[in-house]
């Protein structure tokens, strides 16, 4: 099967590919063999292939097929280090709740070669496209009916792990504040994440199934109900940890406005109230990732995207 790749796949595997000379090799070997190993994917699940959605995902290719029986559905490839069995794992047990339905079961090996069968929903129609009210509403609903209990005998990564890993990454760039500029003040920012982080861990984990990504892009319209969500990273904590990143979303709209911070805090306090979180261990999460994710784009060279993140962290 020949293609190219989407340029989105390419340039967000460029960002995220690990250090050293392995990573490469590992993220241009996985590339190289991607139209195989489409190709074998198509075959074991006897698809027609439409065609490759572009501009598709960050970490993901996304090729738009048909089932024997003629059913639209979408195939989603992902190396290893995207965790596509997780996500197969938490898209099983979530059975089409809340969440786009996953149409194999791997049983008869179709799920060892990384790939996903999904259901087909309408990949240009985002809750991102509403009025902003409208798709906090719609966000925050659907996201509610992800927080269920993990599944029994899977092991999921946990929210103290995951942030355990980005913390060290944090404290690393903030050392040198590389690519940021020395006025950025990503070194005190750092700091009261990292404080955030520690406080928040330090009672009893909650431990719920969590889409682990989740923002309005993240979810799609669909023929079944009106929306799902796509694409997740599961880990397993609180539902702070969750909701956090959907407190930031349009953060260009928010740093545009003279009343952000204003703004901020009442979408936290809403969000928090139609949530049941408390909403003190949401701003804190909300700090966290904004800094996490501030840091990382500037590391990457996405310095614009790491100004706005920085500064919406600020506000916290």
């Amino acid at each position: 099967m020949a293609f190219e790749p989407p340029q989105r796949l390419l340039r967000a595997l460029g960002e995220t590919r690990p250090s050293g000379p392995e990573g490469a090799d590992e993220t241009d070997e996985w590339l190289e063999s991607l139209p195989e190993l489409t190709g074998r994917a198509v075959e074991l699940r006897e698809l027609t292939v439409e065609r490759v959605q572009a501009p598709g995902g960050r970490s993901s290719l996304v090729v738009l097929v048909r089932r024997a029986d003629g059913t639209p559905a979408v195939l989603k490839l992902a190396p290893e280090r995207a965790r596509p069995k997780s996500e197969r794992a938490a898209l099983a047990h979530w059975d089409g709740r809340g969440a786009v339905r996953l149409l194999d079961d791997g049983d008869d090996g179709s799920g060892d070669d990384g790939a996903l069968l999904l259901e087909r929903l309408h990949p240009d129609v985002s809750v991102r496209s509403l009025p902003e009210a409208k798709a906090l509403l719609e966000a925050a609903g659907t996201l509610r009916r992800l927080w269920v209990e993990p599944p029994a005998g899977q092991v999921f990564e946990t929210v103290a792990e995951r942030t355990g890993r980005q913390a060290e990454a944090m404290r690393a760039t903030a050392a040198g504040e590389s690519g940021l500029g020395a006025g950025a003040g990503v070194g005190a920012l750092v700091e009261a994440a990292l404080a955030a982080r520690e406080e928040l861990l330090e009672g009893p984990p909650e431990a719920r199934l969590l889409h682990g990504t989740f923002r309005q892009s993240k979810v799609l319209a669909g023929e079944r109900v009106p929306w799902l969500a796509v694409g997740p990273d599961p880990v397993v904590g609180e539902c702070a940890f969750d909701l956090a990143r959907l407190v930031r979303d349009r953060v260009e709209d928010l740093i545009a406005s003279p009343s952000g911070p204003s703004i901020t805090r009442r979408r936290i306090k809403r969000l928090a109230e139609s949530l049941e979180v408390d909403q003190a261990r949401l701003r804190g999460w909300t700090l966290f990732r904004a800094v996490e994710s501030g840091v990382r784009a500037g590391r990457v060279g996405r310095l614009q995207d790491a100004e706005l993140l920085l500064e919406f962290a600020g506000w916290l």
